[in-house]
């Protein structure tokens, strides 16, 4: 029989009983819910659903799934958490948790990419999250299944491998915008359109790998994603990035006071970088022209064959293991044969 018990706290736990066998303890802030909880815990090991526990509105368990994942998931996820909740539709949210259904999230993901411009990755991201959220009501014996299971994304719609670099006036354009939200991080957008460097390689690089002595530069030989193991870098090839004047002060800022063995690149309090996080700090969704963080590398190279750094050169900073890769980046420029062309046609 489920009962509560008030704690010195305040609190209350909720006691979830099988005959004399406790199934399981939960403490919380309100008694009701306490007690709710101890009932759905029975009811689950009787092998039936809690009929009322789904009755509960979305916007409320939402609230409570919040406060529970704030210390259980890295900050990255948490981060797509907050804006899924932030996200959600008046409608759903007024909906009970029990009555939502795979098409009543298809209506969703379609509004998302309406709405908020989105791309097929965000849409992947968010969706991601809420079947963390059901699958947390499911355990929770709130409702039978998990309807973002059975639900589908939109078609996707981004092209593949459009490339979109910046132009060396539009990534100080961004910088500076990016730099009104979080200088900290604006300088890390800076720096990777400067030397190429993928957003994994950016997360492992080390102090040691920077090296500062003669030509300015950083040896990249390994990478991280989030919530992957680290690896070496793409094609398994180590490189050399040289550092240019442009960005080299804002690198000097990021070794201060650090071991040979630390992360150069981090938060602004010294955790680790979280692509999401990233983005929401810097508003870079915003501000960023429609680049995405990749197309900061496709910037660098652009910007590095515009000034004249020829082709091989440029091939070996970015770590191409065929020229052919690196040709992708002339036809987008165009050659120097074809721009003195047009430098006729319009003298």
């Amino acid at each position: 029989m489920a009962y509560t018990v008030k704690l010195p706290s305040g609190r209350f736990r909720g006691v979830a009983k099988g005959g004399r066998e406790v199934l399981g303890t939960k403490t919380f802030t309100r008694k009701g819910d306490a007690m709710s909880w101890a009932h759905r815990l029975e009811t689950a090991a009787d092998g039936g659903l809690d009929v009322k526990g789904g009755q509960a509105k979305v916007k409320d368990l939402m609230n409570e799934w919040i406060e529970i994942r704030r210390d259980t998931v890295v900050e990255g996820t948490f981060a797509v958490d907050l804006i899924v909740q932030a996200k959600m539709t008046p409608t759903i949210n007024a909906r009970s948790i029990a009555s939502i259904t795979p098409s009543d999230l298809e209506k969703w993901y379609v509004h998302l990419r309406k709405k908020h411009d989105l791309g097929d990755g965000s849409l992947k991201r968010y969706r991601e999250s809420l079947s963390s959220f059901f699958k947390w009501t499911v355990d929770d014996n709130r409702r039978g299944d998990n309807p973002v299971r059975r639900s589908k994304l939109p078609a996707v719609v981004d092209p593949p491998n459009e490339m979109q670099p910046f132009s060396r006036g539009e990534l100080k354009t961004v910088f500076d915008r990016c730099s009104r939200f979080s200088e900290h991080n604006a300088k890390i957008i800076y720096i990777l359109g400067w030397t190429g460097l993928r957003w994994g390689e950016a997360r492992a690089l080390r102090v040691r790998d920077v090296i500062l002595d003669g030509m300015p530069y950083m040896r990249v030989t390994r990478s991280q994603t989030e919530t992957r193991k680290l690896k070496s870098t793409k094609g398994k090839n180590s490189r050399t990035v040289p550092i240019v004047d442009e960005v080299l002060p804002y690198v000097r800022e990021f070794l201060e006071g650090k071991g040979l063995d630390d992360l150069v690149f981090t938060g602004p309090k010294g955790g680790k970088l979280w692509r999401q996080s990233f983005l929401i700090s810097t508003h870079y969704e915003e501000v960023g022209m429609g680049r995405t963080l990749h197309d900061l590398r496709h910037s660098a190279a652009c910007i590095w064959l515009t000034e004249g750094v020829d082709l091989s050169t440029v091939k070996a900073w970015l770590g191409h293991a065929s020229v052919a890769t690196t040709n992708l980046y002339l036809h987008h420029l165009g050659t120097s044969a074809d721009q003195a062309a047009l430098l006729k046609l319009n003298s």
